[in-house]
């Protein structure tokens, strides 16, 4: 037949979408007993690092919809990990912060992501891991 002029082994989104099921896999086992989805953990990090911002903040830092981010912080206050305090002047406003048992998940999720972002180092030197963000960025904006 032959429609494909490249073999499936050589588009290079393809092998960066099989690596990043690869490595989303092993994360989300991780996580898992912690009762922690990928890019639930992905929210719980950034309010790690940043307490108190609003939705659309998240969105942005993380390059998602509003949408999502909105059903995932839902998500993550029915299991206790972080809860929605409206703002005094504009009740839509409202900020994302860590309850005590999301800040005590952070202690045990911490670690687990550090590790895992060693893991998938390992072996790759600084020089290398610069290059591939700049290749990944130019791709990204091949495409946006």
């Amino acid at each position: 037949m032959g429609y494909l002029k490249l073999s499936l082994s050589d588009y290079i989104s393809i092998f960066i979408h099989q690596t990043d099921l690869t490595l989303t896999n092993h994360i989300k086992n991780k996580l898992a007993p912690n009762n922690l989805a990928p890019e639930q953990n992905l929210i719980m990090m950034v309010l790690w690092e940043q307490d108190g911002l609003t939705q659309n903040e998240i969105a942005k830092k993380l390059g998602k919809d509003k949408t999502n981010i909105a059903r995932m912080v839902y998500n993550l206050e029915q299991k206790g990990f972080i809860q929605r305090v409206s703002g005094e002047e504009d009740r839509r406003l409202s900020r994302v912060y860590l309850t005590d048992e999301g800040k005590k998940l952070g202690d045990l999720i911490i670690p687990i992501t550090e590790e895992f972002n060693e893991l998938v180092c390992k072996g790759i030197s600084n020089e290398e891991l610069i290059e591939v963000r700049r290749i990944l960025a130019k791709m990204r904006a091949n495409v946006e």
